[in-house]
């Protein structure tokens, strides 16, 4: 099983170069990029790019913040690749005329939403690598995007060792955790009851560590519909052997007030993981660097939540006051 797994991550990524020789062509869903030279003025458009670029070792000119209270939207995780540097921040929608006004080698749009309109002017700007074909706009795996920059900052050396190695932990989590093989495994935002899908960064994760989306979800995902919807009134295609509430930290009442919450197997049986803020976002991210943070920190609560003992505290869980038996919430 482990060899087929390394076999079939290796199938998934691009083909590697011996040596990071420039022009370099990457094509994308809007075409291809052409990179005649090493750049040295990236902007970055991918809200979580900028977490890929560092982990190169490459600072991005301008980023593209997506959320939270850390300066130049660079979580913990980030902070020591990003060192004493400034970049310029951007958020909300993409500003082709500012973009403009910093004069880039290269463009960066993976995991972005950028439109072909918005390539279309980005591109006349300067080289410009949107997301992969056949991958729609967030359904990149995290490998694939972090060689592809490594192909187009000319670090693809630096992209392989890395994806080498958190690939090889993933492996060896598998390889220690046989049973939660083809086990169900869903992540879910507590703040609206929405379910990440196989097609989404945080499903792919599960995924690698050996998970299945329930089929109830799987039924209504597609490559461009990676964020199911479940109605308050039927929780049952959440109720997965393990399920994950990701939140912010604003839905812990929401999550005691549900009430159809407490008739699933997972909540009577210990096998919901509640993510807070932090992990929430590293999972979110699945960048090379939240990855290790992720694993350090979900493993152990997986490894709870799974091991077939209802009385078995899933710690999280207990910390923030979901586990089945307490209180329930009505303020």
């Amino acid at each position: 099983m482990r060899q087929l797994f390394i076999l079939v991550i290796l199938a998934l990524l691009p083909h590697r170069s011996a040596a990071d020789a420039f022009p370099v062509e990457i094509d994308h869903i809007y075409g291809s990029a052409r990179i005649e030279a090493q750049p040295t003025r990236v902007v970055s458009l991918s809200f979580i790019g900028h977490d890929f670029l560092l982990s190169l070792g490459v600072v991005p000119y301008a980023l593209r913040k997506w959320y939270g209270p850390f300066e130049f939207g660079v979580w913990p995780w980030g902070q020591e690749a990003l060192g004493e540097e400034t970049p310029v921040v951007m958020q909300g929608e993409i500003d082709i005329e500012a973009i403009a006004a910093m004069k880039p080698d290269l463009i960066v749009g993976q995991w972005s939403g950028m439109t072909r309109r918005e390539y279309d002017l980005l591109s006349q700007i300067a080289p410009t690598v949107a997301s992969a074909p056949g991958t729609g706009d967030y359904g990149m795996t995290w490998q694939n995007m972090l060689l592809r920059l490594g192909q187009a900052t000319g670090r693809s050396d630096k992209a392989e060792a890395v994806v080498d190695r958190i690939n090889q932990r993933i492996t060896r989590v598998r390889v220690d955790h046989p049973e939660w093989q083809g086990a169900t495994g869903i992540m879910v935002w507590a703040g609206t009851t929405g379910a990440y899908t196989e097609y989404d960064i945080r499903g792919k994760f599960l995924s690698e560590l050996g998970f299945v989306t329930p089929q109830a979800i799987r039924s209504q995902s597609n490559l461009n519909h990676a964020y199911v919807k479940v109605p308050d009134e039927d929780l049952s295609p959440i109720d997965a052997d393990v399920l994950i509430w990701l939140d912010s930290g604003a839905s812990v009442h929401r999550l005691k007030r549900l009430p159809l919450r407490r008739f699933m197997r997972a909540y009577s049986e210990g096998r919901e993981i509640y993510s807070d803020l932090m992990l929430s976002s590293a999972l979110s991210h699945s960048s090379p660097l939240s990855l290790d943070y992720a694993l350090d920190t979900l493993v152990p609560l997986l490894e709870q939540a799974m091991d077939g003992d209802p009385a078995t505290e899933v710690t999280s869980s207990r910390a923030a006051g979901i586990l089945a038996g307490g209180p329930a919430d009505d303020s």
